[in-house]
């Protein structure tokens, strides 16, 4: 029963991760890989929140496991961080990867104290 839920907050986590990317990646034609950073970020909050509500069993397999598990991205966040370097946006680089950073532990940080006083 662990597996179908992670499976299925996964399935759903990386379904919402693909249409808000494509939805800003197709309305704001731009360098900055703005689409992962907003997921990553929000991620983070969120996972935060979860684990700051103290949810757990199975809605927290289903929510932070499957959803946030695959809903956030690591290996997107590295690749376009390396592919600023690639194309000679520097400065765009070390703002994204640094903000990425700081923005999800302030993220998580703030969604743990909003769920702890849920």
């Amino acid at each position: 029963m662990e597996y179908l839920l992670v499976g299925v907050g996964g399935i759903l986590g990386s379904l919402a991760r693909y249409r808000l990317g494509r939805l800003v990646s197709e309305r704001l034609k731009i360098v900055f890989p703005l689409a992962t950073f907003i997921i990553n970020v929000s991620g983070a909050f969120l996972l935060g929140l979860v684990n700051g509500a103290g949810l757990g069993g199975g809605a927290y397999l289903m929510v932070a496991e499957g959803f946030l598990g695959a809903y956030t991205t690591y290996s997107t966040f590295v690749y376009e961080g390396f592919s600023l370097f690639r194309i000679n946006e520097k400065a765009n680089a070390l703002i994204y990867i640094g903000s990425s950073l700081l923005l999800g532990i302030i993220g998580f940080i703030a969604g743990y104290a909003v769920g702890r006083m849920i």
